[in-house]
């Protein structure tokens, strides 16, 4: 049990610090003035049922607000810390901002109680004041009172709740008034349903936020908010399920009821202390708002999410009186533009919203289980998700519309925030929580086996320097289209190798790709050499369902790269991965052959795609040109499928067949068939792919008696003889993957 004492802060206990505050809030201006009214709306047993579903919602907050209390060394904000070092800065903001806000208005809420039940209390001269003047007068020395001491505040509230305490054993020892004048019908507000009932009593179960605000003026938080929180919200259900049990016995008229907002007052024994307990209620509540919210605009501000000044403190005990100010300013627009029922409905969104991601967080640690959660109070992950669940459906209950317009503006809280890029000090569960969910994919991934609908190139780039072989970037880019699992992959000799450098290398990298915007995973390699360090890549890169399924490498420059680049093709075969190796022609100004072409971005280009149909190369082939179009490297392509024939009788069904497949695949591309004159293929693919853009050509398996230098050279005659053609994509497809059923369904 953590007992450091905060280095400012008044360091209160737990009655005074979060019992007391708490318990003053939630009984408050609703139980005095509304109770009776929420009666004759709905009946008593609705009434009983609106008690206990919103303090159910209270009481599983309660136990999340305890596990997260416990769990953390508590500082000011309340609520606003323990969701901002949970979810991160910028939910915390996109929470902190609308709670500080809302219990502003929540003082609004209670000093528009209490001025109120002064003009209606009967008493001499105040019947004729005008209840906004009123509130703001008692606004103005409430804040005054609360900005400057806290302290006297707090302690002030033994009283008020002695003053609380005999107001209900007045009301409970009363009885049926003898005379209760029947209503003007005019006068009957017309009968509310159920949910609208509940948005304006919900507020009577939110002071468990006041106590909780008061965090970084408490001597224990950890002990005394789970301890102080629980104690009140049990309490004050107590007290709420006797009051309308009373009530309903004493007065049954529901349009008395109804009409009437000082009916406790007539039905109690004696009617001051109702007086007395609804003013002292009242300015408890409104003291417990003043208090809490300036200090959540205080932790905002000293996060770097409000502006400096509000942070700053004042005295030995740090009271935040610049906050005070604002708040004070906010609670006084709330109290000349509304009323009670006009706020209510206001604070309970803001509250839900809050109290929902409370439990959220609490449950997804619990369920998380991460060395970093040991709360000394330990609730089950069901009970904050039943909380979280709880919240979110009585706010579509309450109010869609309420409901969408809350998300709307803390969603853009998030979103600014998130674009100040605003590095906290602490860390929060959003790693954790990306884990926990990959792990959950991962295992789901697991069973499912890859089908032909869902296939997508996971790339393996082995690029080395990205600003090396930017042809290869640009592929993978263009393949990838940032919707791919891609790794750039750099391979450093062993005898190089060291931790130092390849987190240079890694850094280098991952600078070179957020200059381009690709996102990608980044992987250094060590190894004897860099063919080696590439198959020990296809051998142990990845995790779980998550490998590479396909290889893009440029083609091998020295021909002692022929018989290790022999060794890797040999592997992909038996590792059953597809490989993808690029080749670009080497122009000069002074090779009159193969002048280089001057760059034209809205020119049309062309992709020649060599189908022979006897492997699985050309279906991988033209999915690979399908993804390059689609790119904005690739929009301005044109796709040629190219077929060539020994016979030349065959021609037109070769024709056919490709117009058939072409137009189940759904691909547009133009067709052409070419007829072998005697000369190798290779002489004849490179003659007609010679004013094409780019050429797609299969790669053959290595047979079973073949070397690896035997492969290596056979790789070396072909690409030799396609030197005609500007770009090469080798394609070689092993994976176990029918690719003509991509195009089939």
């Amino acid at each position: 049990m953590d007992k450091t004492k905060n280095q400012s802060g008044y360091g209160f206990g737990t009655f005074a610090g979060v019992y007391t505050p708490s318990i003053l809030t939630i009984i408050g201006v609703v139980m005095y003035l509304r109770f009776g009214w929420m009666l004759g709306h709905v009946g008593l047993t609705a009434s009983l049922v609106i008690i206990t579903l919103s303090t159910c919602i209270t009481f599983l907050t309660g136990l999340s607000i305890s596990a997260l209390a416990t769990n953390m060394r508590m500082k000011g904000g309340g609520a606003y810390y323990m969701l901002s070092r949970s979810f991160g800065i910028e939910a915390g903001a996109a929470i902190g901002l609308p709670l500080a806000l809302s219990q502003a208005i929540s003082v609004s809420f209670y000093v528009a109680g209490f001025a109120e039940a002064l003009v209606h209390s009967n008493l001499p001269v105040v019947g004729g004041w005008d209840a906004r003047f009123v509130g703001l007068a008692t606004l103005s020395v409430l804040a005054l009172v609360s900005t400057f001491s806290a302290n006297i505040a707090l302690k002030s509230q033994y009283l008020i709740m002695a003053a609380i305490a005999f107001s209900l054993v007045s009301f409970f020892m009363g009885h049926t008034p003898d005379v209760l004048a029947q209503p003007n019908p005019s006068d009957v507000p017309p009968v509310m349903g159920f949910w609208p009932v509940l948005a304006v009593f919900f507020p009577a179960v939110t002071g468990i936020l006041s106590g909780v605000g008061m965090s970084g003026d408490l001597k224990n938080p950890r002990r005394s908010i789970p301890v102080g929180t629980i104690a009140a919200v049990l309490t004050g259900y107590v007290v709420y399920m006797a009051v309308p049990l009373v009530l309903n016995r004493m007065v049954s008229d529901p349009e008395i009821l109804r009409s009437d907002t000082m009916i406790l007052q007539k039905c109690a024994r004696w009617q001051m202390p109702i007086l007395l307990g609804v003013w002292s209620a009242t300015l408890s509540s409104a003291v417990g708002g003043l208090l809490a919210a300036p200090r959540v605009m205080q932790a905002l501000a000293q996060d770097r999410l409000l502006p400096k000044g509000f942070g700053r403190g004042f005295g030995a005990s740090n009271d935040p009186r610049i906050s005070a100010l604002i708040c004070f300013a906010l609670a006084g627009v709330g109290l000349w533009f509304g009323d009670i029922n006009a706020i209510a409905p206001i604070l309970t969104m803001f509250n839900l919203t809050t109290y929902g991601l409370l439990n959220l967080s609490a449950g997804l640690e619990e369920l998380m289980g991460n060395p970093s959660w040991r709360p000394t109070f330990r609730v089950k992950a069901f009970f904050s998700f039943a909380g979280f669940a709880g919240c979110v459906g009585m706010m579509f209950m309450i109010s869609p519309g309420w409901t969408f317009i809350a998300l709307f503006c803390e969603s853009l809280i998030y979103w600014l925030v998130k674009r100040r890029a605003l590095r906290a000090r602490w860390g929060d569960m959003r790693t954790g929580l990306l884990m926990f969910g990959a792990r959950m994919v991962l295992r789901q991934l697991a069973n499912h086996p890859q089908d032909e609908r869902n296939w997508r190139p996971n790339i393996l780039v082995l690029t080395g320097a990205p600003s090396r072989r930017p042809h290869l970037v640009e592929m993978a880019a263009a393949l990838s289209q940032n919707r791919s699992l891609t790794t750039f992959a750099s391979i450093v000799p062993e005898e190089l190798w060291s931790v130092e450098r390849a987190q240079g290398i890694h850094s280098s990298i991952r600078s070179y790709l957020d200059k381009a915007g690709i996102e990608a995973q980044i992987r250094v390699q060590p190894g004897a050499d860099h063919w080696s360090g590439a198959r020990e890549l296809v051998r142990a890169y990845g995790y779980g369902p998550l490998i590479p399924n396909t290889v893009l490498v440029g083609a091998p420059a020295q021909p002692d790269s022929l018989e290790p680049f022999g060794d890797f093709m040999r592997l992909i075969a038996d590792w059953q991965r597809n490989v993808v190796i690029i080749h670009e022609r080497e122009t000069s100004a002074s090779d009159p052959d193969n002048p280089p072409a001057e760059p034209s971005p809205k020119a049309r280009k062309r992709a020649d795609i060599w189908w022979r149909g006897q492997n699985a190369n050309g279906g991988f082939m033209l999915a690979l040109a399908c993804l390059l179009q689609r790119s904005e490297e690739g929009r301005n392509t044109d796709l040629r499928l190219c077929h060539l024939i020994d016979q030349p009788e065959r021609r037109e069904d070769a024709q056919h067949m490709l117009d058939r497949f072409l137009a189940t695949a759904r691909v547009d591309a133009d067709i052409e068939v070419f007829v072998s004159d005697g000369r190798p293929a290779i002489e004849q693919i490179n003659e007609a792919s010679s004013d094409a853009d780019m050429a797609f050509i299969g790669l053959r398996r290595p047979l079973e008696a073949e070397t690896a230098i035997q492969y290596g050279q056979y790789f070396d005659v072909m690409r030799d003889g396609l030197r005609g053609i500007p770009l090469i994509v080798f394609a070689f497809a092993e994976e176990k993957v029918d690719f003509k059923r991509i195009f089939s369904e």
